[in-house]
């Protein structure tokens, strides 16, 4: 009776180590907002926040989190950033390695079903199929660098007004999960007369209307709660060109607010462009693939302030 006691404990005993040190399968992500609009400034250096007046920008700061030292990958040029911000990966993996790439002069490591290495619209398509999607974007370069055919908007503006505008429309009418606005401005501005010059800020504070117009649309249209914004860059500059390896080119805006965004201000956490994607995928509820090196950004989520 006693051997057979002891044997019961012990096998007792083993099921308790194995399946305590069995790894546990990771839940699916949880949702946490039904509406994530991305704004993407080009051109729109860090520094600018000393010089411009930008109060919209400033609120989002103020009631959400941010940081002023977010990197661009290198090159600090347009269409490598861009890809990177939605491909959640550098150039080294997606392949988009100039200012003006339209395909990659680098193979890509993945190619995904819309031919292109996956970006974050790709992983809405597959696992939120029913969900809508789209970019309304001024430079047209950026049509190059996601799935055409997995969004519900493709709309290239003639100005960063018209831009804005049909962003709106597609985001008050379809309520998408993810909506990409690309300004091309104050870049268009900083090429031709210079960054740090009284145009440049101009151009930066213009941008700030834009987004002033698009948070008081959002809570004009009872959206903004259930909506985050997140805005970035994709590099700064020097005189009238970029693309090089100082902090006045690399260092760019990140500033995220919403629903489910505490207040918590500047943020510490080191925070690479591509790590915008995966905390879009993070935001909505969704997996992201082994070969992406972004990830979503604790800090604005913990519980610490």
């Amino acid at each position: 009776m006693k051997t057979v006691l002891k044997t019961s404990l012990v096998i007792l005993l083993l099921a308790v180590i194995f399946f305590s040190c069995k790894p546990k399968l990771e839940e699916h992500p949880k949702q946490l907002v039904k509406h994530v609009v991305l704004i993407g400034s080009d051109g729109f250096g860090a520094y600018a926040f000393k010089k411009a007046k930008v109060p919209s920008l400033r609120r989002l700061m103020e009631e959400g989190s941010y940081s002023l030292k977010a990197r661009s990958v290198l090159p600090s040029s347009s269409a490598v950033n861009w890809a990177s911000m939605i491909m959640g990966s550098g150039p080294e993996l997606h392949g988009y390695t100039e200012w003006g790439s339209k395909t990659p002069e680098l193979p890509s490591r993945i190619i995904g079903e819309g031919n292109i290495y996956p970006t974050i619209f790709s992983l809405i398509d597959k696992q939120q199929p029913e969900t809508k999607k789209g970019v309304s974007y001024s430079w047209g370069g950026i049509g190059y660098l996601f799935e055409k055919n997995m969004v519900d908007l493709d709309f290239n503006g003639t100005s960063d007004e018209e831009t804005k505008n049909k962003a709106l429309e597609f985001i008050i009418n379809e309520k998408p999960a993810l909506t990409f606005i690309h300004f091309s401005q104050p870049d268009n501005t900083g090429h031709k007369i210079g960054h740090d010059t009284p145009e440049y800020y101009q151009a930066v504070e213009k941008i700030d209307g834009l987004v002033g117009d698009i948070i008081t649309a959002l809570e004009k249209n009872n959206l903004l709660k259930d909506t985050v914004i997140i805005f970035s860059s994709d590099h700064g500059g020097i005189d009238k060109g970029h693309g090089g390896k100082t902090l006045l080119e690399v260092e760019i805006p990140w500033i995220i607010y919403g629903k489910n965004i505490p207040k918590k201000g500047e943020l510490s956490s080191s925070i690479v462009t591509y790590d915008t994607a995966a905390t879009i995928a993070y935001l909505l509820g969704l997996e992201t693939p082994d070969f992406w090196r972004g990830k979503f950004i604790t800090e604005v989520f913990n519980e610490d302030k």
